[in-house]
């Protein structure tokens, strides 16, 4: 068994789809990245890379590489899944957080539980999405960010 920690941070930018794992949510404001900049699924696959000791995201996705350029994160955790399996890997289980004043995101964990078990290719049990905020403190508090958390569980075939 192998347990990895992963953390991503993103600020609010006017003009920007709000993506969290893998689904887009109403917002006045989205998140400024290379990518879709979904917080959650970086956090996730870092989680997953530091697990296995294959390093991080940058590493395999770098934000120099224009063919990363504005994609959609869900390509980026089924690539991780690939270079997991590849190291003779399984996902056991991921729990994760999100850290964020606003928009409230309760109604919407359900259906990240559900796209994320889906582009992972595991069972809806194997994955845990919470929310929290801030209390108005920190950069998530005044609503200039979001910032998420990642646990997982490998296991060696």
């Amino acid at each position: 068994m192998r347990i990895g920690f992963g953390y991503d941070v993103h600020r609010f930018v006017e003009g920007r789809d709000l993506w969290l794992g893998g689904i887009k949510i109403p917002h006045s404001r989205g998140l400024l990245g290379h990518s879709d900049a979904d917080v959650l699924i970086h956090a996730i696959c870092d989680a997953l890379l530091g697990a296995a000791a294959l390093g991080d995201i940058g590493k395999h996705f770098p934000d120099t590489d224009q063919a990363y350029k504005g994609i959609d994160s869900k390509i980026l955790l089924r690539q991780t899944v690939e270079l997991l399996a590849s190291a003779g890997y399984t996902i056991q289980n991921i729990d994760a957080t999100i850290a964020l004043q606003q928009p409230r995101i309760a109604p919407y964990i359900e259906i990240m539980r559900a796209t994320l078990s889906g582009t992972l290719g595991i069972e809806l049990s194997q994955v845990s999405v919470k929310a929290t905020t801030t209390e108005r403190l920190g950069f998530e508090g005044r609503e200039e960010g979001i910032s998420a958390y990642a646990v997982v569980l490998l296991q060696n075939l």
